[in-house]
């Protein structure tokens, strides 16, 4: 790929580098078009998802019974206190690196395996985050298990959704009262909405790997955004299923001052929360019940979603008069889950302990770390402000006795040598975490969140907003919730769904049911390719100039596709032609570039890269008319017809998607788009 000469009556065509000549371009007439988005195919059930950092679950709804969304059974094993309507994200491979087993079935195994045989075993663990981080994902990027050994990411994601397609599948058998085909049943995954496309692509080809959907089918598949479907459920909430922060407080607590140290309220919030979670249908009301009284047609709100590896946010508004919903600014975020309390805990051991002492009881005592990180998460969920007692946290045998071994001293004295008097010893083997000590450990991550939210609330499309709900595992935790609430809660409403933690599953169903809901997005980037213009003295670069047969061209300027926050309706539509440039050519390959600001002009400006690539195959041409007759001399002196191939990309969608047609024939062109081969 190369130059892009100009197709007939074009002033505009492709470029990447000048050389090698091998295709052209012409714009079509109406760049933007509308293209009415598709009903929703005959599906008889949807099963979502929610592939989350800490913890994952599934839910299904059959569409002929809509309105009852059935949540995944019960786990065996889980945490004391903690409901088990999700599974921990763990996966637990042979030493073969074969799947044996996932959630607490993994974690349990892994924690029973004697120590020397667990160093082969391969656990993998909150391993979601990598995606995130990983700046060059590919086909070909690993993931490192406990025990160091590497394998290829994409392996480690099929297993884990082939895990929930067949139990999804058992489930949904077991419930239905026909026999279902595998092509009747659409299938949804949550992604965190600040994932870029080639993150949303990954996903789509472990689903391919796992054999949830055939890639001849792809839209038997949906991708769902994390906010965006918690931001679908909430719209639906009535009054007596929600908990409002705003109202709760003040008067009930603490003081105006927030010197007072309070929890009554927050206690309160957290039974509700609880209890909310014991039963496994839930009915999603329209049209009955009791209408939540301050949110109606025309509202805009914000959905925080905040999660273990990334907090993600959304602002829609519900549209008049069919109660869709329309983004109002980019998704925003970033990596501030509840991870980061984890990561702060693991520094505090560090400055305790040593680093290198940690590093190597991690390497030697693998299945013991992760005791240990289970024992810290389930003390985390209980961690309140205003806590007067402090928090225990189980230290394993293992950890006393390899440090007393490898260090020739005991834990009671290596935290009296590290002067860090916020942790205490319990001759009981806990570590004592006063309330100071959880306070050091969230605050870097709640101020991480409580300072993106205020950001965005001052961005003038969302200024004036009224409601922001907060939703996600992290949601739950009352130091999280006192944080917003004294932070924002006389500037607008802080809604938490009783089923907090399940918000984004439930929605995700519901995206399944009616992908049309969301009905207007933003762009998150600056999308478009290279393209030659015709050179003006003084306005372009001398460097950018191109002589081809005499005419002189400016290369590599940016033609965009959509711009960066640009609004974009689904099934709107960007069309461009595109000619080859010899006879038999079989395939047309074009770059795509991308910039996280619209102010650019050439593709070689900085900040914009190349992310990706349309591919074309060009069916063989079908004969003229009259060619057999003539016996297919091809006599007749005009030559061949220049042939024209138009492509049309929607950027509407959670993906984006790319079809083509040859006008001269009206056939359809095999057309892909891809963002994991750059």
């Amino acid at each position: 790929v190369g130059v892009f000469l100009p197709a007939e009556n074009s002033s505009t065509v492709l470029s990447d580098k000048p050389h090698s000549l091998s295709l052209s371009l012409s714009l079509s007439l109406s760049q933007r078009v509308e293209v009415r988005p598709k009903m929703a195919c005959p599906f008889s059930v949807v099963v979502a998802i929610d592939f989350g950092t800490t913890s994952s679950g599934y839910a299904f709804s059959f569409t002929q019974d809509s309105e009852a969304i059935h949540m995944m059974k019960r786990w065996e094993g889980g945490d004391p206190g903690v409901a088990n309507q999700k599974s921990p994200t763990c996966l637990l491979l042979t030493p073969e690196v074969r799947f044996h087993s996932f959630g607490f079935a993994a974690r349990d195994f892994y924690h029973d395996l004697d120590p020397e045989e667990a160093r082969h075993w391969l656990y993998f663990d909150k391993f979601k985050m990598k995606i995130h981080s990983t700046s060059d994902l590919t086909m070909e990027t690993e993931l490192e298990a406990v025990n160091g050994r590497r394998v290829r990411a994409i392996e480690v994601f099929a297993h884990a959704l082939h895990f929930f397609r067949e139990h999804a599948l058992k489930e949904v058998k077991d419930q239905s009262s026909s026999v279902l085909e595998g092509e009747e049943i659409r299938w949804v995954i949550t992604v965190p909405a600040v994932w870029r496309q080639p993150a949303k692509q990954f996903m789509r080809e472990a689903a391919y790997l796992a054999g949830l959907v055939s890639p001849d089918c792809p839209e038997q598949l949906l991708i769902a955004l994390e906010p965006e479907a918690a931001s679908i459920y909430c719209r639906k909430l009535r009054l007596h299923q929600v908990i409002d922060l705003s109202v709760q407080p003040l008067t009930n607590g603490f003081d105006l001052d927030g010197s007072r140290p309070f929890d009554s309220s927050f206690r309160q919030a957290r039974e509700q929360l609880r209890r909310s979670r014991h039963s496994r249908t839930f009915l999603v009301e329209s049209g009955t019940g009791e209408l939540w009284s301050e949110l109606q047609t025309g509202d805009r709100y914000v959905v925080a979603d905040c999660g273990g590896g990334t907090v993600d946010l959304t602002v829609h508004q519900i549209e008049q008069p069919q109660g869709t919903l329309k983004e109002l600014y980019k998704a925003s975020g970033g990596p501030y889950g509840a991870v980061g309390v984890d990561l702060a805990f693991e520094a505090m051991l560090c400055q305790i302990f040593g680093e290198d002492f940690i590093q190597s009881f991690k390497a030697k005592r693998p299945a013991a770390w992760v005791d240990l990180t289970i024992a810290f998460e389930a003390r985390k969920r209980t961690a309140s402000p205003g806590r007067a007692n402090a928090l225990n946290i189980s230290l394993p045998f293992s950890f006393i006795d390899y440090y007393k071994r490898h260090r020739g001293q005991s834990v009671e004295a290596a935290l009296r040598r590290s002067n860090m008097n916020i942790v205490k010893w319990s001759s009981q083997g806990m570590l004592r975490l006063t309330q100071e000590a959880m306070n050091e450990l969230f605050q870097p991550t709640i101020i991480n969140i409580v300072k993106h939210i205020e950001e965005l609330m001052a961005k003038p499309e969302v200024r004036g907003v009224r409601f922001l709900f907060l939703v996600g595992g992290f949601a739950e935790s009352p130091m999280l919730q006192r944080a917003v609430q004294k932070a924002l809660g006389r500037t607008c409403r802080i809604i938490i769904p009783h089923d907090v933690g399940l918000t984004i599953l439930k929605g995700a169903v519901l995206f399944g049911l009616d992908p049309t809901v969301v009905r207007v997005r933003r762009c998150p980037l600056t999308y478009g390719v290279g393209v030659l213009n015709r050179f003006v003295e003084g306005r372009h670069p001398r460097d950018k100039l191109l002589v081809k047969d005499g005419r002189e061209w400016c290369t590599d300027i940016l033609d965009r596709f959509v711009s960066v926050d640009q609004s974009v309706a689904l099934g709107e539509a960007v069309r461009r032609s595109y000619t080859p440039a010899r006879l038999g050519q079989r395939k047309i390959i074009i770059n795509i570039y991308c910039s996280a600001t619209d102010d650019v002009t050439y593709i070689s400006d900085p900040g914009v890269r190349k992310c990706g690539t349309i591919t074309l195959d060009l069916p063989e041409p079908l004969p003229p008319a009259g060619a057999a007759a003539r016996g297919g001399g091809g006599g007749g002196g005009g030559g061949p017809e220049r042939r024209e191939i138009r492509a049309t990309m929607q950027f509407g969608d959670t993906e984006i998607k790319v079809t083509a047609v040859d006008i001269m024939s009206g056939r359809s062109v095999r057309a892909s788009i891809d963002f994991l081969s750059n």
